[in-house]
């Protein structure tokens, strides 16, 4: 399943704040986005359609909640990227980080721990 940019907008509104009614989701992300409330509407079917979202009454209200979780998303965009520009290989995309930003004391320590955890699953 591929959520747009846009979409992504309103699947984070969910993730942080739970199920949110379209108008809680006209001001969270459509206001700061200057997005009218059709086209929150519009997004909100488009990823109800993709089956991102579910739609549940509560006290007389319709209120909406993500059914993909932000890890779900987040493992699927990361391997779509991964897949696209460095057909899947991890250290091409580690190494065009390294060479292209400039990787902090932190990052670099972060990285060893991380190879040295997977050399000790070996």
């Amino acid at each position: 399943m591929r959520i747009s940019p846009a979409e992504s907008q309103i699947m984070a509104a969910l993730w942080e704040e739970g199920p949110l009614t379209a108008d809680e989701l006209v001001r969270k992300v459509g206001q700061p986005q200057d997005w009218g409330e059709a086209t929150v509407k519009t997004l909100i079917n488009r990823l109800m359609k993709k089956k991102a979202l579910v739609s549940e009454k509560s006290e007389g209200r319709t209120r909406y909640r993500p059914l993909v979780s932000r890890e779900a998303y987040v493992t699927s965009e990361s391997q779509g990227l991964l897949d696209r520009l460095f057909s899947g290989q991890v250290a091409p995309l580690v190494a065009h980080f390294a060479e292209h930003r400039a990787l902090s004391p932190e990052d670099v320590a972060r990285l060893k721990r991380l190879i040295a955890e997977l050399d000790d699953g070996d």
